[in-house]
């Protein structure tokens, strides 16, 4: 592979946190554990909410509970993976990412299932 592919990280990060702030931030964090590795193998990582936490406050909304989410967090996703080569998706339940593999799917993207599935770009000599 010679190009480098935008890969969204695709993972729990409103599930079973009861919306609590901490306990969000812990699955943020588990999500962003990814993007060093992809970047290291010559990628560009791409987190959902790192589009439509901004995009939220930008609207008003004061987190993931608000009712405004609902239409910005899943369609953020949906909109990225118009531009997006491949998936990420990492172990957990969740009903976004399991959205997200969906769609990458039937747009023909590859989902991969660990940060080692994913081919290194080559450095043309």
């Amino acid at each position: 592979m010679t190009t480098p592919l935008l890969i969204l990280i695709a993972g729990p990060y409103r599930s079973g946190t009861d919306d609590q702030p901490a306990a969000l931030a812990a699955n943020l964090a588990r999500l962003e554990e990814a993007a060093w590795p992809i970047f290291q193998a010559g990628h560009i990582p791409m987190i959902g909410e790192w589009v439509a936490l901004p995009v939220l406050r930008g609207a008003g909304g004061e987190g993931v509970a608000d009712p405004l989410a609902a239409g910005i967090m899943y369609p953020t996703a949906e909109r990225l993976l118009q531009h997006c080569d491949a998936v990420l998706r990492l172990p957990g339940a969740s009903a976004g990412a399991d959205q997200d593999v969906a769609i990458a799917r039937e747009r023909g993207l590859p989902v991969y299932h660990s940060v080692a599935e994913i081919p290194a770009v080559s450095q043309a000599a």
